[in-house]
């Protein structure tokens, strides 16, 4: 189906609004998303900390956290930087940056360092809004989830182990007609996904690239944060969630490209993200800039 069709849907048919993996790695070889989740088995039925949640202003806590802070998310990975295509994502590996370091965050509710692992998305359809996060009774287009590791443990697989093994971070995308400005770094992710639109398919993107540039413009001061699981089987209970409370505005042409990925059974991936899960009492915090003295703080 053609982009032009696609934009025509778009504007033709309304928006459904359905209320309904994380790490990059695991293939999913006995799970899929027909059901959101709702079949799975193990920590990720049982468990009291999962992902995703619905987040708003006014059932968190707003608490005075740092600020997240990027380190070398400002120097150019080294290459190649490998698009892949997991069978119900499109991933991509970090690599170290040309200083022979790996990028890395720290603030909110992290402690230490955590190092950049990988990066993937989760979207709907033509006709439905696929973020994991909802946010202010809000679903959102896609959802990018920068994936990092504490430097606390050897590797992921580790990681996924502790508690506070795992960060990721949560950048909502919106589909704009007309995007009053555009993200380069996005936009080669974007231009490469026709071309690993079978499971399995890889395509290395050209030129160089900084983890920052997958950021844009975004408002990183704005932000929630709470400890829950990766989306995907396992469901490991080992995530602190950073979700950034603003999207980026992106364009329709941009997003359709997703719509058009397959997976091993050459069935198109859509709706790749997981129902929503029970609080549980657990804590989320709203950090901001913005005055919200109106707001009830709990």
């Amino acid at each position: 189906m053609g982009v032009n069709l696609l934009q025509k849907l778009f504007f033709l048919l309304p928006l459904a609004y359905q209320s309904p993996s994380n790490d990059g790695t695991s293939q999913n070889t006995d799970w899929n998303f027909d059901q959101n989740g709702a079949d799975w088995q193990g920590i990720c039925a049982t468990g009291f900390r999962q992902s995703p949640m619905k987040l708003s202003v006014d059932s968190s806590l707003i608490v005075p956290l740092p600020r997240i802070y990027f380190g070398n998310y400002d120097v150019p990975l080294k290459r190649p930087l490998t698009l892949v295509n997991k069978g119900y994502t499109a991933d991509m590996t970090i690599p170290e940056t040309r200083n022979g370091q790996k990028p890395f965050i720290t603030g909110g509710l992290l402690k230490g360092r955590y190092v950049a692992e990988g990066v993937h998305f989760h979207w709907g359809s033509p006709v439905t809004r696929g973020s994991e996060h909802v946010i202010d009774r809000r679903r959102f287009d896609v959802e990018m989830h920068i994936v990092h590791r504490s430097t606390r443990y050897e590797d992921l697989t580790e990681a996924l182990n502790h508690i506070d093994g795992v960060a990721v971070l949560g950048v909502m995308f919106k589909i704009v007609r007309n995007p009053h400005r555009a993200y380069p770094g996005l936009r080669k992710i974007f231009n490469a996904v026709p071309d690993i639109v079978e499971y399995g398919a890889e395509m290395d993107l050209p030129g160089s690239l900084t983890l920052g540039q997958l950021l844009g413009d975004l408002n990183t001061r704005d932000f929630f944060t709470y400890k829950g699981s990766l989306t995907t089987p396992e469901c490991n209970e080992a995530v602190t969630w950073t979700v950034f409370a603003d999207p980026l505005p992106i364009s329709l042409a941009d997003i359709s490209k997703l719509w058009i990925l397959q997976d091993s059974n050459g069935n198109l991936i859509r709706n790749n993200y997981r129902e929503l899960q029970p609080r549980n009492n657990r804590p989320v915090f709203y950090r901001t800039n913005k005055d919200l003295s109106n707001f009830y703080l709990g």
